[in-house]
């Protein structure tokens, strides 16, 4: 049988994993007592498998997160952060995403909320992060040439909206106004994560207009889960778990 036209029509139909599987059995021993049956279940298999990370790596890079490598593999439990594990672990199944509500996460909370969106992206949830400062600066630029729609409708459509880094700037009357609209266009529509260093008892303070306050409070905090951390962040413990590794 020839072996390299077979490999070059699969890579022309794009199935480069079924390419690869095909590959790796020719050279297998074992792969002679399989049934064509089985020889084409691998391939599929394969096929999926590679699909299926191809799209997560998409989405991991259509997210940008702050954070990249975090995942919800590497979180300690035994810190004493005040991380309630049953509720974290719950979080990690998507359902809090699926049934559209929102999740608040307060102290050094960045790395975590990272965990989670990755969480998501394995599980096919389109994630859109931005850090508040640099999301009012894009706002601002978008009203003044005209691509304000486009980008209003790439925060609002997202499954998961992640919003780090709130606070504690007060916000100017613009900023109170876009953020408004963001959140009234996602309330029960999609799952918005909001991360912060303050406690939620300053965030009325940091809107600033009593009105707006509590329009987007309501919004934000009725259906929201909350977890509230103490102490270092994941990523400096992780960091300094990495030093004091033994080195081979």
């Amino acid at each position: 049988m020839l072996i390299h036209p077979t490999l070059d029509h699969l890579k022309a139909l794009r199935l480069d994993g079924m390419a690869e599987a095909f590959a790796d059995l020719q050279v297998q021993d074992t792969a002679a007592d399989l049934s064509h049956a089985e020889w084409l279940g691998l391939l599929v298999d394969r096929e999926v498998a590679s699909r299926e990370t191809k799209r997560f790596e998409a989405r991991m890079r259509s997210a940008r997160l702050r954070h990249v490598g975090a995942c919800p593999e590497d979180v300690d439990y035994r810190a004493r952060r005040g991380l309630d594990k049953a509720l974290f672990q719950s979080l990690l199944t998507g359902k809090w995403i699926t049934d559209k509500r929102g999740l608040i996460i307060t102290g050094p909370c960045a790395w975590l909320g990272c965990a989670l969106a990755q969480a998501a992206c394995r599980d096919g949830v389109t994630v859109v992060y931005k850090r508040m400062p640099r999301l009012f600066e894009e706002l601002e630029m978008a009203h003044g040439d005209g691509r304000f729609p486009r980008l209003f409708r790439s925060i609002t459509k997202a499954q998961l909206l992640i919003l780090d880094d709130w606070g504690p700037d007060r916000l100017t009357a613009t900023q109170r106004r876009d953020l408004m609209e963001i959140v009234e266009e996602r309330y029960g529509h999609g799952s918005t994560m909001i991360t912060s260093q303050l406690p939620i008892k300053a965030w009325h303070d940091v809107i600033g207009e009593p009105t707006f306050a509590d329009a987007i409070l309501d919004r934000i905090i009725h259906n929201a889960y909350r977890i509230e951390l103490e102490g270092q962040s994941m990523r400096k413990n992780i960091a300094k778990m990495d030093d004091e590794r033994p080195q081979t």
